[in-house]
């Protein structure tokens, strides 16, 4: 309304304007006024026109992140930059050789689900007294069978384990002598004394919430199905007091790892804790997650729970590491200790100029500036497809000669756009030249990869939990989420069931307080192969 109002009232003194200068006694002041007022409106038609362009743009992509797919497919209506001079002669012909070759045939799906299961075969058979053939009355032999396999579940029991340490004393000394000696068998150290908790247990219930997403609720409801009764409040003082107890050292070790390493990924996420000193219930806090690169041979993922977003906390926690890290564009990781080169995300940058690209009518969208855009993007990463089965230094040369011209184009393109910062194209081009030296930075080792989704990755699992759990009660629980995360994430990183590894964990801890914490890490040779995934579970696991 207020656009069309402005539109009108430009073209009432336009009228007024021709009016007076055909008027030879209309004074000159009053035309030079309407021509101001002309101009004035003129300025604002143009800013509303702006504004009603930003404000569709919005609009558009809030219906998108609403409604939407979510893959991060780049779809160009199938064009192509091409980066090559036209008038170029044509490569020369490829030949191409025949080449004949034999492989092994591979197992069907469901053989490859159902390896390592154990096989329980129950035959059916027709006695010999009934075997007799209509015909001449002889007996039937075998000649085959016809087999039906099926997948019986077997669920889980809940016993109660008496472990009793049984005493000795000598009674010859009791009647003769002053002193009695007495022998007691050893018994296994009590995971929590006084408590009811074993590590098979306290295992489970830590995998169900961290890696199934299972609210301690619901699992206090399905104990109940069983006729076991044990409290949430129970089993969230269990796994604090065994994170406590035992698995901080386990942590602190991986944490020692991590940063031993010389590429890295970060990035956070929500994390509501209620009952936080000095903050209101409602208060945000932070999940930090730093986690190994690709190049790493020992896997590790910490997640780290702080009370805010602020930067000191990925400055305390990288103070003592050196060397390249992956972050998205907050302005907290450009502010580092030295010796940290920070590694810009490009998938950030394709997410900018791929939500201006699909805000067009598809009909629109050709020869636009977003179009192009995304095709430079897509081309970027199509060669990124083709260098990831490289080394880190074959891939090193490979971007220098083939990806960094064509990045360089692309901001060389992206310079000559003129468009308002508050625009879509504005906010893509600003963010992309404000991030440009992190961006660039992507070229300094072929080790670094072209985005954090690594990072995003990890985040997800807490997320997906978060989802279901909503909060920490307080930050001691917090922080035994961090804990059993972290070592949840980098077990299942590592080829090992979490599970399993856990209760392995909290079978020796309390037992020994000074094993050597090397020989439990996830990647040790010492670990029992009932840790490891096998068979069907790492067919099933490798294809999420």
């Amino acid at each position: 309304m207020r656009l069309k109002a402005a539109k009108s009232l430009a073209f009432s003194c336009i009228m007024r304007y021709n009016m007076s200068m055909r008027n030879a006694t209309f004074p000159e002041e009053s035309a030079r006024d309407y021509l101001a007022e002309i101009n004035s409106l003129k300025a604002t038609i143009i800013e509303l026109e702006r504004l009603v362009q930003y404000y569709q743009t919005q609009f558009l992509m809030a219906k998108r992140r609403q409604f939407g797919s979510s893959s991060e497919k780049a779809d160009v209506d199938g064009q192509q930059l091409s980066f090559l001079d036209k008038t170029e002669a044509a490569p020369p012909p490829i030949l191409l050789e025949e080449i004949k070759y034999k492989r092994k045939k591979r197992k069907g799906k469901r053989e490859a689900d159902l390896t390592g299961l154990p096989v329980k075969r129950i035959d059916y058979e027709i006695d010999s007294s009934e075997r007799s053939c209509p015909e001449c009355g002889e007996t039937m032999r075998d000649i085959g069978v016809d087999v039906r396999r099926e997948l019986e579940l077997i669920p889980a029991r809940v016993i109660v384990v008496e472990h009793a340490a049984h005493a000795y004393a000598c009674q010859d000394c009791n009647k003769n002598r002053d002193k009695t000696p007495i022998l007691k068998a050893k018994a296994p150290s009590p995971l929590l004394c006084g408590s009811l908790v074993s590590a098979s247990l306290a295992a489970h219930i830590a995998t169900q919430k961290y890696d199934n997403a299972m609210p301690l609720y619901r699992l206090e409801k399905g104990f109940a199905y069983d006729g076991v009764h044990v409290s949430r409040q129970n089993m969230a003082n269990w796994v604090i007091k065994c994170s406590e107890l035992y698995l901080d050292r386990i942590y602190d070790r991986l944490k020692d790892q991590l940063l031993a390493e010389s590429v890295l990924h970060v990035d956070e996420t929500t994390h509501q804790v209620l009952r936080e000193p000095g903050r209101p219930a409602q208060s945000k806090s932070y999940e930090w997650i730093y986690r190994t690169s690709g190049c790493a041979k020992k896997k590790v993922i910490i997640y780290d729970y702080k009370e805010t977003r602020r930067q000191e906390h990925p400055q305390t926690f990288l103070k003592s590491f050196k060397g390249y890290l992956h972050t998205d564009g907050y302005q907290v990781y450009h502010n580092l200790p030295p010796g940290i080169v920070v590694v810009g995300c490009w998938a950030h940058l394709r997410r900018k100029w791929e939500n201006l690209y699909k805000t067009i009518p598809e009909e629109k969208r050709k020869d636009t500036s977003a179009a192009r855009g995304m095709a430079y993007i897509s081309a970027l990463f199509a060669m990124e497809r083709k260098f990831q089965n490289m080394s880190p230094q074959e891939r090193y040369q490979a971007r220098l000669e083939k990806s960094k011209p064509v990045q360089e184009a692309f901001f060389a393109w992206a310079g000559t756009l003129r468009e308002l910062p508050k625009s879509a194209l504005g906010d893509a081009v600003g963010y992309m030249f404000s991030q440009r030296k992190h961006l660039e930075n992507i070229y300094l080792d072929g080790r670094l990869e072209f985005t954090n989704n690594r990072a995003e990755r990890s985040v997800k699992p807490f997320v997906m939990g978060r989802k279901n759990w909503l909060f920490s009660n307080t930050p001691a629980g917090a922080k035994a989420s961090s804990v059993m995360y972290s070592i949840i994430e980098t077990a299942k990183e590592n080829g090992l069931h979490p599970r399993r590894y856990i209760e392995h964990l909290l079978k020796l801890l309390p037992d020994d307080p000074t094993i050597d914490i090397d020989s439990l890490l996830p990647w040790s040779a010492e670990l029992p192969d009932s840790c490891r995934l096998q068979g069907s579970e790492m067919h099933t696991i490798g294809k999420k």
